[in-house]
C-alpha cells in the first residue's frame, strides 16, 4: 500500500501556515555545531524539501534511534525562523509514523522563487499527492503484511487572495501563540508563555565598570512540568518587581533567550529569559489547575553522602533539633544571620540544614516555636546547596524555599512513619563536626604553620583560627576617613579627603558632606608559642580587638590630641589574648606577592569551651 506525504507541505509551511500538522519524511540528517550539539534535518513532502533544525531538547529522538534517514514523521508543534539570512523551519515537536522508509518521490530544494511561483499559480500541479515510486516496496508491504498507516491527508495548502495595495502594510499585532517552556529556543520570533511563578529572587543591587545596576529573578513552571528562570535588570525591574507574586500564573512573551549561567542557575534548562522594554507580563485571573504549584524531585539523605559539592537539590525530612540564630561575620565582612536544624528521614541519615539570612527569622523562628512546643516538624526544602566541608551539609541560597508540614504525599507518608516507630529509629548524621566542643568547620592552626605548611598560596584562600596574644599594635595609620553615603543597599566606605571648604568629599560619590565615617585599618603583631606574625583588622574586627569605635580613637588623638590617654587605651590591649578567625591569601603588591593575613573574627577565650577542646585534643592523640 502507498504511503502518502502531507501534499504542499513544504511551501505551506514557509508560507506561515504552523497548523496542519502535516506528515513530512526525513531524506537527510547532519550533526552540527561544536559547543553544542543540534542536528539538522533535510524534511520532503515528496516534490520539496526544506532546511529543518531540531530543537535540542529532541536530541535524544536522534541519538536512541527513535528517528533517522528515511522516517516519516508527523509535525506537531514548529515554526519558521530566519538564521542567517535563510529559512529555517524549527521542529519543537514531533512523532515517528514510519521509523524506517525508502525515500519518497523524487524531491527538490525549496527556494523562495519556487514559494512565489506557486503563490502566482494556486492550482498548479503541486496539489497532486506524492506517492512512493517504489514497486518493489509496494510488494514488499503487501507481502509481509506490515502495518500500513494511511493518515489523514490534510487539504491542499492555498496560498491567501492577493489584495491591492490601499496603504501602509498593517503590522501583525495579532497574540503570539502559547508553546511549552520546553519548547522555547532563540530562533522564535513571537512567543508567549503561559506558567505558574514557583520562586522569587530578592533585589539585588550591584556595582561594576559600566556603573550601578540592579536585577532580580524569578522562576517558572508551567503544565507540562518545563521550568525556565527568567532575570530582570534595572528599568526592567521597575515594572516587574512589585508585579511578580509567587504562586500566581502569568502571560508573558516578548523576552529574548540566552544560555542559562549553570553557577546560579540550578534549573533543567539550558535557557534562560531576559525581560526587555518591549516585554509583557500579564496576570492570568483565572485560576488554571493544569499548572502545578511547586514540582519537587526528593532525594534520600542517604543519597546526599555521595552527591556532589555545590550541586542543588531538594530533601524533605523531620525537624529533630533546631538551634538559636547567631549573628556571624561574613567573608566580604557583612553581617549576617545563620541558625543550623537537623533533619532525618526513613533512609536511616539525619544531615544538617543551615539556614542563612532572612531564613531564620522568618521560616526559622516559626520552625523554632513549633519544635519548642514538643512537635516535630515536617520540613520540605526546594533549591538547597550541598556543602561538603566536614562531612555533607545542605546551606539555604537565594532562591531556596522552605515549606513546613505540607500538604502533599510525601509529607504525609514520612509522618506516619515518624508517628508510627520512626520517631525512636536510630539515624546516623552525615554531617561531623571536626572537633567536639569547637565551632563547626574550625580549623585550628599555630602561627608557625602558617608559613610551615605554605597556607594562603593556592587558588583559595585558607580560613583558619589560631589562640594568640595581641604583642603590638600599629598606632601611626590605625584607621582612614571613610565616605558614609549608601550605594544600593551597601555603604561606599572609600577614603575620602577635606575639600578646600573644610568639608569632606569622595572622588567615587563626587559628593561632599558635612560628617564622615571613621573605620579601623589596624596593624598588629600576634603571637603564639610558635611563632609571631603580622595581621590586618577592619572595622567589625578593629572593634573587638581595641575595644572601643574608631571615631573615638581618631577624635582623642587628631581632635583633642590626649596622647597620654590614647596611649594608655592600646597598651590596655596589648597582651590580650584572642581567638583569632584569618582568612589568609597571597596578594600582588607592586610586583611582589604576598601572603595577606586578615582578622575576620576576634574571640575572646572562652576558658570552660577551650578547656573542652584541650581535652578532646589529648583523647585525640592517647
Amino acid at each position: 500500500m502507498p504511503v502518502h506525504l502531507t501534499p504542499n507541505a513544504i511551501p505551506a509551511i514557509m508560507a506561515g501556515d504552523l497548523n496542519s500538522k502535516p506528515l513530512v519524511q526525513i531524506t537527510d540528517i547532519k550533526l552540527i555545531g561544536t559547543s553544542q550539539e543540534r542536528y539538522r534535518f533535510l524534511l520532503s513532502d515528496a516534490v520539496s524539501d526544506h532546511q529543518a533544525m531540531l530543537a535540542t531538547q529532541l536530541n535524544d529522538r536522534v541519538k536512541t534511534g527513535q528517528v533517522k534517514k528515511g522516517s516519516v514523521i508527523q509535525l506537531i508543534e514548529y515554526i519558521c525562523s530566519p538564521i542567517q539570512n535563510r529559512k529555517f523551519i524549527i521542529v519543537l515537536s514531533m512523532e515517528t509514523i514510519i521509523l524506517d522508509c525508502d525515500i519518497i518521490g523524487n524531491p527538490k530544494s525549496m527556494v523562495e522563487s519556487d514559494l512565489t511561483a506557486q503563490k502566482a499559480q494556486p492550482n498548479g500541479n503541486l496539489q497532486q499527492p506524492a506517492r512512493i515510486a517504489n514497486n518493489q516496496l509496494g510488494a514488499q508491504n503487501s507481502a509481509t503484511n506490515v502495518q500500513n498507516f494511511r493518515p489523514t491527508v490534510q487539504p491542499p495548502y492555498q496560498p491567501p487572495p492577493k489584495f491591492k495595495n490601499h496603504g501602509a502594510i498593517v503590522k501583525n499585532e495579532a497574540p503570539a501563540r502559547i508553546i511549552p517552556i520546553a519548547a522555547l529556543n532563540p530562533y522564535q520570533g513571537r512567543w508567549a508563555i503561559k506558567a505558574r511563578i514557583t520562586a522569587k529572587g530578592d533585589l539585588r543591587r550591584y556595582n561594576n565598570a559600566r556603573g550601578d545596576g540592579k536585577v532580580f529573578s524569578f522562576d517558572l513552571l508551567d503544565s507540562d512540568g518545563g521550568e525556565i528562570r527568567v532575570t530582570c535588570f534595572n528599568a526592567v525591574v521597575d515594572r516587574f518587581y512589585d508585579a511578580i507574586e509567587v504562586g500566581k500564573v502569568y502571560l508573558i512573551s516578548k523576552g529574548s533567550l540566552k544560555p542559562a549561567q549553570k553557577n546560579f542557575n540550578h534549573l533543567k534548562n539550558e535557557w534562560e529569559i531576559f525581560l526587555e522594554a518591549t516585554s509583557t507580563v500579564e496576570l492570568c485571573p483565572d485560576e488554571d489547575g493544569s499548572i502545578p504549584r511547586q514540582q519537587f524531585n526528593f532525594r534520600p539523605i542517604s543519597e546526599i553522602e555521595n552527591a556532589e559539592n555545590n550541586s542543588i537539590l531538594d530533601i524533605i525530612g523531620i525537624v529533630i533539633s533546631i538551634n538559636p540564630s547567631v549573628t556571624i561575620m561574613r567573608k566580604n565582612g557583612m553581617e549576617t544571620q545563620r541558625r543550623v536544624l537537623n533533619l532525618k528521614d526513613w533512609s536511616g541519615r539525619s544531615v544538617e540544614l543551615t539556614l542563612w539570612g532572612d531564613f531564620c527569622n522568618r521560616e526559622g523562628q516559626k520552625l523554632q516555636d513549633i519544635f519548642d512546643s514538643g512537635f516535630c516538624p515536617v520540613l520540605a526544602v526546594k533549591a538547597g546547596k550541598v556543602n561538603d566541608f566536614s562531612g555533607k551539609s545542605i546551606g539555604s541560597i537565594s532562591s531556596t524555599q522552605l515549606f513546613i508540614n505540607p500538604d502533599f504525599p510525601e509529607a504525609h507518608s514520612l509522618r506516619d512513619w515518624y508517628d508510627q516507630g520512626g520517631k525512636d529509629a536510630a539515624v546516623q548524621s552525615i554531617s561531623k563536626d571536626l572537633m567536639p566542643g569547637a565551632p563547626k568547620n574550625e580549623i585550628r592552626k599555630t602561627v608557625s604553620q602558617i608559613k610551615d605548611e605554605g597556607l594562603g598560596r593556592s587558588d583559595k584562600p585558607d580560613w583558619i583560627t589560631v589562640k594568640a596574644t595581641i604583642t603590638f599594635i600599629k598606632t601611626d595609620s590605625f584607621c582612614y576617613t571613610a565616605c558614609p553615603l549608601m550605594i544600593g543597599d551597601r555603604q561606599c566606605n572609600k577614603k575620602v579627603t577635606r575639600s578646600a571648604n573644610r568639608r569632606w568629599q569622595c572622588d567615587r560619590c563626587n559628593q561632599e558632606f558635612e560628617e564622615c565615617d571613621y573605620r579601623y585599618l589596624l596593624q598588629a603583631q600576634i603571637q603564639d608559642h610558635t611563632g609571631l606574625t603580622w595581621v590586618t583588622a577592619f572595622q567589625e574586627s578593629g572593634e573587638e580587638i581595641l575595644g572601643c569605635s574608631a571615631k573615638e580613637l581618631y577624635l582623642l588623638k587628631y581632635e583633642e590630641e590626649d596622647d597620654a590617654k590614647f596611649g594608655d587605651m592600646i597598651r590596655t590591649r596589648i597582651f590580650n589574648q584572642f581567638l583569632f578567625r584569618l582568612k589568609i591569601k597571597e596578594e600582588i603588591y607592586g610586583d611582589e606577592q604576598r601572603v595577606k593575613i586578615t582578622v575576620v573574627k576576634a574571640d575572646k577565650i572562652n576558658y570552660s569551651l577551650e578547656s573542652r577542646h584541650l581535652l578532646a585534643l589529648i583523647s585525640s592523640r592517647n
